[in-house]
């Protein structure tokens, strides 16, 4: 066949040219086809020898027909060549042969015809949001950004040139409208899905609640918008029903479980946070809806299941909001094998919008982690089987019910069970003697005879203890007969059978943890609310960067990913090498937009010159005074910010009886949950927040309340973070320097997180104070002073800078 009938000549001498570059060696390229039928793009991904040449699954899905070259000239397909083919063709894209010359061309399988996209004029939809644009009728005193209005036409051209976009948006563009207005034009126009991804709850609700709606009212055509939880936030009304027969008549009508039962006789959603009061999680996780003990078409109130409620919801919606765990579910899903044109744990979509995008390295890796402690553990064997009031319920008092089923076979459960038990506790009781001191944290690295007797042994007897378990299970199902095959209670017992095999082979990989490279093995030391400490086990991926560029970047249209801190000094190398972005040649913007806010005279950067380096011994009580004496300046109204929980308790210590004779609240971190501390600060304008870790990010108090941010440290990751020492030494093994890699752009991002805390709107004023010295005494300072927002700069003593930001505030 002539290559007219199925190129068109500009695509054709694209081809031709990057055959003659890879010296008539075999090229395989993903590309796509116009209105009539012709290929007119073309992208090359991968370049082989003579004989055969790499076909790129992550590729195939970005075109409409794959081509490869026979530099032999005889175009009849090889049986790879077929077998490629199929796998292409299932997903509805077709399989071409081509000559060297590219003037033959032989089709193995013809594409599935997509429709034509239609494109969004950029002009148009970027007006939307401009002066006089369509926002502005629907929102009084609207005012256009520019910055907002850029973002809008990129992320437009994204979508219409299939394109990927990294956008860091500073405070104040309003990248939610610059994203959501081309996303549901695009899903009207082309009758698509976007799914829309961010890292927390309280973005996930203010899409939802506030600009969605608002957003709906600019088009004509209804467009639906679904937000999508984690099923753990929704409840199981069967779980619930067995927790409420288990708590029998001890539970009354006041208990939690019957509160929650009254509440879901009328909830619409079965959402938790629908709740007029909030369970204890031990109550929670009783009831909540989980994909290990979900008995699927099997369970009794299917009809009800508040989880299949949204996604059938979801299936109907143009538009999807779900947090960025639910997003790697699903992409896990996708890769598993339901593929990317079916239902896996969300509906097929075409176009992904990652908001919050600097928190996308750490979802994924928390998603690609294994992990369990003695909880978990206790758990699942309860799960087997539990006694309360001399009456047994779990997987076996439901087996026992069925007709028939060999009783006698599931005797030797209750010795398997106290012997796993018994092994969990004696792993924690050794495992436990390898903390010395206030370590939090244990890495294991090589093995070594200590390491082999605290726990690789007794990690080694909780495998055993939990197979022996699965083995009993698993031989009085084989046992069952057949008439009891489809019955709930052999399937749950199933479902209960792959948890504890899953487990087993968690602690498998815990004890040979020396043939896994790939992996980080380490132990936390942690404390419940209780203050009971506890040891949770963790193995997490060394290196997500394939994943990430296979299952996020390669798959989809277009990708955004949005935030306002992705970039350090004037480049966005950092992020892009965290995501896996430099490992592929795919079209990739990168892009900044200003905050519209007037930071140049609203804001301060004050830093104490003079402050002694942070390893020193008088360090801790210098921070201590002077946060004292910035309060005094800033008559409380602040945030004070720490890299470690010990620094913090120490100098809200030293400040809480200064600040209670001046009237002035002092709270912390841990003394209440994140919510109700923040509605404290913003209430009780005067009063200061003491916080570390996730206070760092998401703190949105504007106006007065917050007009002094104190950051005691730059914010570098302990360097006993077990992943954060593994990745650095990789870089090391390769050459590379870890500390320039990896700790310092992680640290200029976070100094940029903890300073977007403090301007809020174009009207609020305030100051940040860094209370570390090597902002100007290191070569690096200079990097996180560019990365931030133009302001007035103070590095002073601390006397003057105590000085300046009194009469900088005060002046207000």
């Amino acid at each position: 066949m002539d290559i007219e009938e199925r190129f068109t000549p500009e695509a054709a001498e694209v081809l031709r040219d990057a055959i003659a570059d890879a010296g008539g060696n075999e090229v395989f390229a993903a590309c796509r086809i116009d209105e009539d039928g012709l290929i007119s793009e073309v992208l090359v991904s991968a370049r082989g020898h003579k004989g055969a040449v790499l076909a790129l699954d992550s590729h195939v899905d970005r075109g409409d027909v794959i081509v490869h070259n026979h530099p032999s000239g005889a175009l009849r397909p090889s049986d790879a060549d077929l077998n490629v083919a199929g796998d292409a063709g299932s997903k509805g894209v077709g399989s071409y042969i081509v000559n060297n010359a590219v003037t033959e061309v032989y089709v193995i399988a013809e594409p599935s015809r997509r429709k034509a996209y239609a494109l969004l004029d950029e002009d148009e939809i970027a007006g939307v949001l401009d002066e006089g644009g369509k926002m502005a009728t629907i929102i009084p005193d609207y005012e256009a950004r520019p910055s907002q209005v850029r973002l809008t036409r990129d992320i437009t051209r994204s979508y219409n040139e299939a394109r990927i976009l990294a956008a860091e948006a500073g405070t104040g563009v309003g990248k939610s409208f610059a994203y959501l207005v081309p996303s549901f034009a695009w899903a009207i126009k082309n009758e698509e899905r976007i799914v829309i991804s961010t890292a927390t709850i309280n973005l996930q609700k203010q899409l939802v609640d506030k600009d969605i709606p608002v957003v709906q009212r600019l088009f004509r055509k209804q467009t639906k918008a679904v937000l999508v939880k984690g099923r753990g936030n929704y409840l199981c009304k069967t779980r619930l029903r067995e927790a409420i027969d288990e708590e029998g008549l001890l539970g009354g009508e006041d208990s939690p479980l019957r509160r929650i039962q009254a509440w879901a006789d009328s909830s619409p959603t079965g959402d938790r946070a629908d709740l007029s009061f909030w369970p204890e999680e031990s109550v929670w996780s009783r009831v909540a809806s989980e994909a290990d003990s979900c008995l699927g078409l099997r369970c009794p109130d299917r009809e009800k299941c508040f989880v299949l409620r949204v996604r059938k919801e979801a299936a109907d919606a143009q538009v999807i909001v779900a947090n960025h765990h639910i997003l790697f579910s699903d992409l896990a899903a996708r890769m598993d094998g339901a593929g990317y044109e079916a239902t896996a744990v969300l509906p097929p979509f075409r176009i992904l919008v990652m908001d919050e995008a600097h928190a996308i390295e750490a979802s994924a890796t928390s998603f690609f982690s294994e992990a369990f402690n003695r909880f978990v553990v206790h758990k699942l064997l309860s799960r087997i089987t539990r006694n309360r009031r001399g009456k047994g319920f779990g997987v076996v008092a439901r087996l026992m019910e069925l007709h028939n089923f060999p009783s006698a076979g599931l005797e030797a459960l209750g010795p398997a069970l106290s012997k796993a038990r018994e092994a969990l506790d004696a792993l924690d009781g050794r495992a436990s003697l390898l903390f010395e001191g206030k370590e939090r944290s244990y890495r294991l690295v090589q093995p070594s005879p200590t390491i082999t007797d605290l726990l690789l042994r007794p990690m080694g007897e909780l495998e055993r203890s939990l197979v022996a378990c699965a083995e009993v299970l698993r031989r009085a199902l084989e046992e069952a007969p057949d008439e009891v095959a489809e019955e709930r209670a052999v399937y749950e017992a199933k479902l209960t059978l792959r948890r504890i095999t899953s487990l087993a082979a968690t602690c498998a990989k815990f004890k040979d943890f020396d043939v896994h490279p790939e992996t980080v093995f380490y132990l936390e030391k942690l404390r419940t609310g209780q203050g009971e400490s506890y040891i949770r086990y963790v193995a997490s991926p060394l290196d997500i960067t394939g994943l990430m560029a296979e299952s996020v970047f390669s798959k989809f249209r277009s990708v955004i990913a949005c935030s306002a801190t992705l970039s350090v000094g004037d480049t966005f190398d950092f992020w892009k090498g965290k995501v896996g972005l430099r490992k592929t040649d795919l079209p990739v913007d990168t892009a900044s937009y200003a905050s519209p806010f007037p930071f140049r005279t609203n804001a301060l950067i004050g830093i104490d010159k003079g402050a002694p380096a942070p390893d020193s011994p008088s360090w801790q009580a210098y921070v201590n005074r002077a946060v004292v004496e910035l309060l005094r300046a800033s008559q409380g109204r602040a945030l004070v910010l720490f890299t470690a929980y010990d620094a913090l308790r120490s100098a809200y210590d030293a400040a809480l009886p200064v600040m209670a004779s001046l009237g002035i609240a002092c709270l912390r971190q841990g003394d209440d949950e994140r919510g109700k501390l923040m509605e404290a600060f913003k209430t009780d304008i005067s009063s200061v927040l003491f916080a570390t870790d996730s206070f760092w990010e998401g703190v949105d108090a504007p106006g007065e309340t917050l007009s002094l941010v104190i950051i005691a440290k730059l914010p570098f990751k302990v360097p006993t973070d077990p992943v954060q020492m593994a990745r650095s030494e990789a870089i090391e093994k390769k050459g590379g320097n870890s500390f320039m890699e990896i700790s310092l752009p992680e640290a200029v991002i976070r100094l940029k997180q903890g300073f977007g805390r403090l301007i809020r709107h174009s009207q609020d004023r305030g100051a940040v104070v860094v209370l570390d010295s090597r902002l100007v005494t290191k070569r690096y300072g200079p990097l996180f002073v560019e990365s931030l927002p133009p302001c007035r700069l103070v590095p002073e003593d601390l006397a003057t800078v105590v000085k300046e930001v009194g009469r900088f505030l005060n002046d207000w």
